[in-house]
């Protein structure tokens, strides 16, 4: 019995994946470019973390199929995108476009970087400044340590 299911997570262990490869040709060779540079430019709605060109999701399969068939019908890349951002959103894109909307996701990490600096040179700036002592207090120190301290 041990034997078996050892084959048998062994033979699992040793099928290679079988991933979806899609063939597609092109009428031109600037019409592959434009395909390759929009399939790498649309992030995969499922993935979040890959571009189309990279997801096996059947999400990302399907986006693919659709970019080639709109190129083939002789929609410009601007169009596809175009296309692509009105149905799934900003999102699907890996640099958004500079808008309203997305004003914080572009401008948002270089505040943080000013927020960060102004906050950095508050503490070295009172880091840096000499601290003032209050003259009696200064001598009821010395009073102290003087009391504390063996006569020789």
């Amino acid at each position: 019995m041990r034997i078996l299911l050892v084959l048998i997570l062994g033979g699992l262990w040793f099928t290679p994946a079988q991933a979806a490869i899609e063939a597609y040709e092109f009428d031109t060779p600037q019409m592959e470019a434009d395909y390759n540079k929009l399939v790498a430019e649309l992030r995969c709605l499922v993935c979040q973390n890959q571009n189309l060109a990279e997801s096996d999701a059947d999400l990302a399969q399907d986006l693919r199929r659709e970019t080639y068939e709109m190129l083939q019908q002789g929609k410009t890349p601007q169009q596809v995108t175009e296309f692509m951002v009105a149905r799934y959103g900003d999102f699907v894109l890996y640099r958004p476009q500079f808008k309203s909307s997305t004003y914080l996701l572009w401008l948002g990490p270089f505040l943080l970087l000013v927020v960060v600096l102004v906050i950095v040179m508050r503490r070295l700036r009172a880091a840096a400044k000499p601290v003032e002592v209050d003259a009696d207090a200064l001598a009821d120190a010395k009073q102290l340590l003087e009391k504390d301290t063996p006569e020789k």
